[in-house]
């Protein structure tokens, strides 16, 4: 009765339109007022809202935050464009190659796939267009490659999964997005090439040594923000949070000293939009949590993992159901709530199968990523779709092999071990 409760208000209060983080926080008010009076259920989840945010681990969050949204306003998206042109540009379909890997550099430095979409998004689709590139192949590939920044450290997804799965390390999740992330923007540019291909697209020209070096060395700034906190990480130096302190001076540094891209006098408007976004992902946090409660006291994991091993004692097979239950949950349900509230319910299950809890974050990470550019929901989607002045409808189709591409990506991860444990374990973060 309770779980039939949560799930309708909580369908319901979707189909209305009302934010997600409202719809978490009433459809768990609503279960418990069936076994409980009004006033202990509000104080009960005030009290799950309040413990849930009560992490060090979260501490990061604003801070990357931050550091993104200085980043994202300190021209650095046209210097990782610029890099990637001469890096790549030269070859047949480079343009879309460019697309893939300034999306990946610029996510993983910001943080944010809606930023990388926005930024890139805005630079590279008029200049694709004007190659001979269709509007909606281009609206469709930089909505796939942005995803890869939520693999690609920093990213605020990863601690939001080390905290749901109680203890997994924040350091070793970060290195161990690196080679899923690679691997879902090469198979991006592997479907580019083809498209290229078929359509007989141009090549860029050649950027001489001297104009390449010029470039590499303007987008070095940029780069080293990754090297600086991965590898203060890896080395000892501080912890994931202390890094996201770093990484906010050296944005701020970068922005308003270095690029002097961004003035004094902006930077109460940046602050603003910054704890802006942290309000809202800390209260989808907090709601999710108290969510997460309700489903733990109703042994709903429990329940499940019966379930599901009810259904085969074949670990591919189940694998396999838990990989499409989330592909369905991610296109209606943002990440942060969906990692949330599916973490305690399916990480006993993936244990039971042998995998390890960092194994299946980033497999769950990487499967939600597919989500954000997947209708209904996909919020990268409809980024993408607006800068691209183009409609969802109409990029569905150049996005089918892309999603092929991703999906073949999330299999490899989910079936090898190694695609993500193998640089933690060569780092000495796991054994």
């Amino acid at each position: 009765m309770t779980i039939t409760v949560l799930l309708l208000v909580f369908a319901i209060l979707l189909a209305l339109g009302v934010p997600i983080a409202f719809a978490i926080g009433i459809a768990t008010v609503a279960t418990m007022l069936v076994s409980v009076d009004l006033l202990p259920a509000l104080t009960t989840v005030a009290q799950r809202m309040a413990g849930g945010l009560d992490s060090f681990a979260l501490l990061a969050i604003p801070l990357f935050i931050l550091s993104g949204q200085l980043m994202g306003q300190g021209g650095i998206a046209r210097r990782l464009i610029d890099f990637a042109k001469a890096l790549v540009g030269m070859l047949p379909g480079g343009l879309a190659f460019v697309n893939v890997i300034s999306c990946a550099l610029f996510g993983a430095v910001s943080g944010s796939a809606v930023a990388a979409t926005s930024a890139i998004g805005s630079f590279m689709m008029p200049t694709m267009e004007k190659d001979g590139y269709p509007r909606e192949f281009s609206a469709a590939l930089t909505a796939s490659a942005s995803t890869t920044g939520l693999l690609i450290p920093p990213s605020n997804i990863l601690i939001v999964y080390a905290v749901a799965s109680g203890g997994v390390s924040i350091s070793a999740l970060f290195v161990a997005g690196y080679m899923p992330g690679i691997l879902v923007a090469m198979g991006l540019m592997i479907v580019s090439a083809i498209y290229a291909r078929m359509l007989k697209l141009p090549a860029g020209d050649r950027v001489p040594f001297g104009e390449f070096a010029r470039r590499a060395l303007a987008a070095l700034p940029s780069l080293f923000l990754i090297i600086l906190v991965i590898g203060g990480i890896l080395a000892g130096i501080f912890t994931a949070t202390e890094a996201g302190a770093i990484a906010v001076l050296y944005a701020l540094a970068l922005a308003v000293f270095i690029h002097r891209e961004v003035r004094l006098a902006e930077l109460p408007g940046i602050l603003l939009q910054a704890t802006r976004t942290t309000a809202i992902v800390m209260l989808l946090i907090a709601t999710s949590m108290a969510m997460s409660w309700i489903l733990a006291f109703e042994n709903i994991p429990t329940m499940t993992a019966d379930a599901l091993l009810a259904l085969s004692d074949n670990p591919l097979v189940i694998l396999l159901i838990i990989n499409l239950i989330l592909l369905v949950v991610g296109a209606f349900l943002d990440m942060t709530p969906a990692v949330l509230i599916f973490t305690p319910i399916f990480l006993p299950v993936a244990i039971d199968l042998g995998m390890s809890p960092l194994h299946f974050g980033i497999m769950m990470v990487l499967n939600l990523s597919i989500g954000l550019c997947t209708p209904p929901v996909g919020s990268v989607l409809f980024v993408s779709c607006a800068v691209g002045k183009t409609r969802v409808a109409e990029i569905v189709r150049p996005l089918m092999p892309m999603y092929f591409a991703m999906f073949l990506a999330l299999l490899a991860v989910a079936y090898v071990p190694g695609v993500s444990e193998w640089l933690p374990r060569f780092f000495g973060l796991i054994e």
